[in-house]
């Protein structure tokens, strides 16, 4: 299934389903109810996760049976994160070459500030001391940290451009939903957790990050503002997507393609990330967890920046394509 949180033009937020190529929306709830079998594990999206089988069964059931008068054009509503908001929201860092290719811009932006000093410029180039330690943690374990999860929102709503940045950027990831509570799972039980997959922009200051950087802390409003967090089209369930590490990502801003990569590059999947985070602490249901960026999913690694009105898409292969605006007021 491929489920969503939708709304009509002065609404409340729905679940539904897309059928048809992902171009009609089943109004899961107007479905069920039309046929009597009204299941309160159809209130929303997040329900349906809590369910379990119940909910995904109830789901199934009404996309099946539902009257014409269920059915609804993508096109007459605005979709909102597949879960809205998820319980809890975790971004980690699954991809080396991101990372790589982040520290050496950072040499050559810093490099460019020295300009008039060649020999120091040569010197910041060539230090890699931060990065070194940096790669050596993230190879011994995944690294994560916890999101904004009020700041999620839909591929049909313009990101704000925050009053404090000068320096936008985005970052093509994809991320699961935890499906079943886990705690102290195994790597090898950890797929049973996964309900589902979406895309995930983990829009970033890049100006407040750096400085932020600087405290040791993690991220902060480097990537906490209002609208940071674009998730979907939808919640793909994973019986949908068999093999899931071999999902070709690319990223376009204004129609220009940016950036390219797969699943497949990740360093640490999600199955060691969830062995890794439940390790005594439960993670619930409907949980999202997002992979980190992709190698070249990111302006800053090919040192580009966006501008005001750009429009982002990001693509992953079997999953739809997340496009949001970015606008400054």
């Amino acid at each position: 299934m491929r489920l969503v949180t939708f709304s009509k033009p002065g609404g409340h937020d729905r679940p539904g389903a897309f059928v048809d190529d992902d171009t009609v929306i089943i109004d899961l709830g107007a479905a069920a109810a039309s046929v009597g079998s009204i299941s309160p594990a159809l209130n929303s999206v997040l329900a349906i996760v809590e369910a379990g089988m119940n909910g995904m069964d109830a789901a199934a059931d009404a996309i099946r049976r539902a009257p014409t008068s269920a059915r609804i054009a993508r096109s007459d509503v605005r979709l909102r994160a597949p879960i809205q908001p998820p319980p809890q929201m975790r971004d980690c860092s699954c991809f080396e070459l991101h990372l790589q290719q982040v520290f050496a811009a950072a040499r050559k932006f810093r490099a460019r500030a020295l300009k008039d000093d060649p020999e120091a410029a040569q010197r910041a180039l060539e230090d890699t001391t931060d990065e070194d330690k940096v790669m050596a943690t993230v190879r011994r374990q995944p690294i994560y940290y916890k999101a904004n999860r009020f700041a999620a929102h839909g591929g049909d709503e313009d990101v704000i451009w925050p009053a404090f940045s000068r320096m936008m950027d985005f970052e093509l990831e994809w991320g699961c939903y935890i499906g079943v509570a886990a705690k102290d799972v195994p790597k090898e039980r950890a797929a049973e957790h996964i309900f589902g997959y979406t895309i995930f922009n983990d829009f970033t200051a890049r100006d407040a990050q750096a400085l932020e950087a600087q405290g040791f802390l993690g991220p902060a409003k480097g990537k906490d503002f209002d609208t940071a967090n674009p998730m979907g089209p939808c919640l793909v369930t994973a019986d949908e997507i068999p093999d899931p590490y071999n999902l070709a990502m690319s990223v376009r801003v204004n129609g220009e393609e940016w950036g390219r990569g797969n699943t497949g590059d990740m360093l640490w999947r999600f199955e060691d990330v969830i062995a890794h985070i439940s390790r005594s602490e439960t993670l619930y249901p409907g949980e999202f967890l997002g992979s980190g960026t992709v190698g070249n999913g990111c302006g800053f690694e090919h040192m580009r920046r966006l501008s005001p009105n750009d429009v982002v898409e990001l693509e992953v292969e079997k999953l739809g394509i997340l496009r949001n605006r970015i606008v400054k007021p």
